[in-house]
């Protein structure tokens, strides 16, 4: 049988517009589940209780936070796992501004691991829906004021309306109050934001170009912020952003009043709670889940468990509420039969009786499960669901003012989900679609036969077999209705059934249907649907408007299979996964992409060339992504008058997968101090290609794909490097100083343990150890003595930014960095030189404060708050209404060599080509060249 899967698109893109359809329990625009097998606690018994639970009461709850990891996921699990609560999380940005312990993603890289860590973080929270703004997270911030002065208030303001418009809860709450008790501009906006659009999102006044688009105007009926446990003493409350001490109190931006004194908790959520199913607390459900926020860590730990509770401050309500409460929804009419609230003070008869009939239904499913036997409640929500069909057709026909007809509709419309839910969990049923071989198993069992490895991108044009696995693990028969392949581009995917779909899968047995499938020439590739032009934009443009709020966009190709059971259609959706067999991992299964047959990209993308230069080198990285052999003819497209050699590179590659470096030497004609560009084109099968990817995050993660063009973007600099320099370089937890010291003429070494052991080390001029080393390299930590003696022999050892695990002298002299280090995040402050004739300032290089022009993000991260006389600090800066730093540039002599403390953030200008960081970090690797040095001055 042959499908057309444009005209079933077609169908879908017009369900999408309409109401749930009638007979089914099922919305057609559900999204299809990304992850190809549930979480342990989602699985079998345990996870028809988690349906049953959410389909008893229609209590829901919105969280906003500010980055990924921010969010009180053992709350989020308390209340979705525990009570049945449908929980939403809005997250301002991606934490693209943070640091990275596993890969060297930064910047919009780093937002998108930290996006899929917090979607594999909010599986274990129970989480209903996550949704992102379009804000970037532009590094640290000190104030609420700086952080709305990056964003703007209002952009915020409108995109957190817009999410509350759209899932629409009871209640709101936040982790942050809105104010410097906060540590964070970031954290105390996404504060103020929850208190904001208790207000807000109910005023139709309020960004009514909303209300055209669809949305309704909607009031959440509480407010709350977890009670803040910051620091107090006779001098105040602490401000951990500014380490500054503050009256103790909050700012009620609800009253718009000033609560002093110490936050009081109107409630305690006992997160605490074990769940007897799962075989945990909701707080160790929870840290399960917060474990797979590894970037910014590298893990958290699963706590022991504890009667541990989680205290919030009520701010604002709109009906009357105690000083005392025992839950979120005190006051709150959460049954099913509340529903009928919605529709005005005196809902239609019809309604209420509908509403308790469901109720009905739903509370005989909860009494009679089975833990043993969880098919013995199917024909119990069968029933419930078909009595939730006839009631939200009574509900459309009805004459409900059409405000109140919306917010019924939306609660109904959320149970009929959660019956599909409910149903699918209790009978058993399940589906995977993955990438498969064009050849069956043969005769290998299929219990033997496992995964096999497949490709990891389709490419536009592709041909390949797609597997859709069914299994029937509960005691009643299931009648398949259909299986199909969707698509949410609307391009013409083509598949071919094999042979035809059983009719009936018998308890216990397993069908499998497979697909040939041929990807659309026209099918655009799966990239994030939000870019920005450069780091300086602290938002994101928008180019799928129909994702906007989303974690990411749709991938490109899910099975949907659709089951008859007691008369009643019921629906899964899974997203085609591809293979990958990893030693040690095993196998992984992520989301199949769609991707360019060459990927094209050069590194660095962004650099600088000293003036005078008469060549420099230019390597353009290429991976293949096309079955087979393929050949392909590389060129750069270069500034005028400048030339390459040579003008084109012929490639040939053998099999998919392949990469490989393709060098040039660029001649320019001439350099002045102004940027130019150089892009990488291949051609090949009659199509350019100018643009790569990279797949972003670690092993275990699931991959995503961050695309940019094959672009060098370089400014001619003023910068000169003492020749013939051996660096060494220690790797710490990932950045890209190496590659942005290629355009210096450098070419590190990197040390290995085995190097830093027994090596010979003093074959190097210097040795720069890289950012958070100290905190990833126990090596580097068990022979710190032989870098020190490395140093007193008369080598330069560079220390960059490292993190409080460095706070334990391992310099030649004592210092302190402290648990709570400062950081400078203006990244125009100014700074002064304070011994402008110390060697690092004056050769070959002659700094002036102008080298710290056009600095990006921030000037510094943890510098050291004393240190031993021995140390001589050579810059200070600080942000507004911060003491002087003078910690974050100290230099010593130390016998006949140099040890270089650096908390200033090279390590975020190098890469992005600040000509002037250039020049003052060549002066530090250049520093053994120094006739002064050499002098012993």
């Amino acid at each position: 049988m042959r499908f057309n899967l444009k005209s079933s698109i077609r169908v879908a893109f017009a369900l999408a517009l309409l109401p749930p359809l009638l007979g089914n329990g099922f919305d057609a625009s559900s999204k299809p589940v990304e992850d190809a097998r549930p979480i342990p606690v989602d699985r079998g018994a345990a996870a028809t209780w988690q349906a049953l639970m959410k389909l008893r009461t229609r209590a829901s709850m919105l969280m906003i936070v500010a980055h990924p990891d921010d969010e009180d996921g053992a709350t989020l699990a308390y209340e979705s796992r525990g009570l049945g609560v449908r929980t939403d999380l809005m997250t301002l940005d991606r934490g693209e501004g943070g640091a990275n312990v596993m890969s060297s993603d930064l910047w919009d890289a780093l937002g998108l691991v930290r996006t899929e860590e917090l979607l594999q973080a909010g599986r274990y929270y129970g989480l209903d829906g996550q949704y992102f703004s379009s804000l970037a997270d532009y590094g640290f911030s000190k104030s609420l004021k700086e952080a709305l002065d990056q964003w703007g208030h209002d952009r915020v303001l409108a995109e957190a309306v817009r999410v509350v418009r759209t899932v629409r809860p009871l209640v709101v709450t936040s982790v942050f109050v809105g104010g410097p008790t906060d540590g964070h501009g970031q954290h105390a906006t996404a504060g103020l934001m929850a208190q904001e659009v208790f207000k807000a999102a109910g005023d139709p006044n309020m960004f009514p170009e909303q209300i055209l688009a669809g949305l309704m105007p909607w009031t959440p009926v509480k407010v709350y912020a977890r009670a803040p446990f910051f620091r107090t003493s006779e001098k105040g409350s602490y401000d951990y952003a500014t380490h500054h001490w503050g009256p103790v109190g909050v700012q009620n931006h609800v009253t718009e009043q000033w609560e002093p004194g110490q936050v009081s908790a109107t409630l305690a959520v006992p997160v605490g709670t074990y769940d007897s199913l799962a075989g945990l607390t909701y707080s160790q459900i929870s840290r399960e889940g917060l474990g797979f926020q590894k970037s910014q860590n590298g893990g958290s730990d699963v706590p022991m468990p504890t009667d541990q509770v989680a205290r919030y401050h009520r701010f604002g309500s709109h009906i009357p509420s105690k000083d005392k409460e025992e839950s979120f929804f005190d006051g709150i009419d959460v049954s099913l039969v509340g529903i009928a609230d919605l529709a005005g003070p005196t809902p239609p008869a019809f309604l209420k009786s509908g509403l308790e009939q469901i109720n009905g239904f739903v509370e005989s499913a909860i009494s009679g499960f089975s833990a043993q036997n969880p098919s013995a409640v199917a024909a119990t929500l069968a029933k419930g669901l078909k009595a939730t069909n006839a009631l939200v057709d009574g509900v459309e026909k009805s004459a409900l003012p059409a405000e109140n007809k919306y917010n019924v509709l939306h609660e109904l419309r959320v149970k009929q989900k959660q019956f599909n839910t409910a149903l699918v969990a209790s009978l058993g049923i399940s589906a995977e679609a993955e990438v498969v071989p064009a050849a069956r198993g043969g005769d290998i069992p299929a219990e033997f036969r496992g995964a096999q490895q497949s490709f990891q991108m389709a490419t536009p044009g592709q041909s390949f077999h797609v597997g859709v696995h069914l299994f029937d693990g509960g005691k009643l028969p299931v009648e398949i209705e259909s299986v199909a392949l969707n698509a949410p581009s609307g391009k013409n995917w083509s598949a071919t059934l094999d042979a035809a779909t059983p009719k009936q899968i018998e308890p216990g047995k397993a069908a499998d249907v497979r697909f040939a499938v041929k990807v659309p020439e026209d099918e655009p590739y799966s990239r994030p649907y939000f870019s920005r032009p450069d780091m300086e934009q602290p938002y994101y443009d928008i180019a799928d408007k129909a994702a906007i709020d989303k974690p990411q966009g749709p991938y490109p190709l899910a099975a949907t299979v659709r089951y008859q059971f007691d008369g009643l259609t019921l629906e899964t959706s899974n997203v085609v996964q591809v293979i990958n067999k990893v030693t040690g991992p095993g196998t992984l299964r992520s989301p199949m992409p769609v991707g360019p047959a060459i990927s094209v990209a050069l590194n660095p993308s962004a650099g600088i060339v000293p003036l005078g230069e008469k060549s420099f080198p230019v390597s353009v990285r290429l991976h293949n992504n096309t079955e087979g052999t393929a050949k392909a003819n590389v060129r750069l497209n270069l500034p005028d008058g400048w030339i390459s050699e040579p003008a084109s590179v012929p490639v040939g590659f053998t099999h998919r997968g392949e990469e490989q470096a393709v060098p040039f030497t660029v001649h320019p004609n001439s350099i002045t101090q102004k940027p130019y560009e150089i892009t990488a084109v291949a051609e090949y099968d009659g199509k350019q290609y100018k643009e790569g990817y990279v797949s972003v995050g670690y092993t275990g993660l699931r991959p995503y794909f961050l695309y940019s063009p094959a672009t060098y973007k370089t400014t001619g600099a003023d910068v000169k490097m003492a020749s013939s320099q051996k660096i060494a370089y220690i790797e710490g937890s990932g950045d890209d100083i190496p590659a942005a010291l290629e355009a210096l003429g450098v070419h590190v070494s990197f040390l290995s343990a085995q190097d830093l052991a027994s090596g010979d080390l003093s074959k190097y001029d210097s040795i720069v150890v890289g950012v958070r080393a100290y905190a990833v390299r126990p090596d580097l930590i068990a022979n710190n003595a032989r870098l020190l003696k490395y140093v007193e022999d008369g080598g330069v050892v560079i220390v960059q930014y490292n993190t409080p695990e460095f706070d334990h002298n391992y310099g030649p002299y004592p210092y302190v960095m402290s648990n709570d280090p400062e950081e400078v995040t203006d990244e125009k402050s100014a700074v002064t030189i304070l011994n402008p004739k110390h060697p690092l300032f004056t050769w070959p290089n002659a700094i002036t404060s102008k080298d710290f022009d056009g600095w990006i993000e921030e000037r510094g991260s943890k510098f050291l708050v004393s240190w031993d006389k021995q140390y001589e600090s050579l810059l200070e800066t600080h942000d507004a209404e911060q003491d002087p730093q003078k910690g974050g540039l100290l230099y010593a002599r130390y016998g006949r060599g140099a040890y270089i403390y650096n908390a200033y953030a090279f390590y975020r200008q190098l890469p992005l080509g600040v000509p002037g960081a250039y020049r003052i970090f060549a002066n530090m690797l250049s520093l053994p060249k120094n006739p002064q040095f050499r002098s012993g001055e």
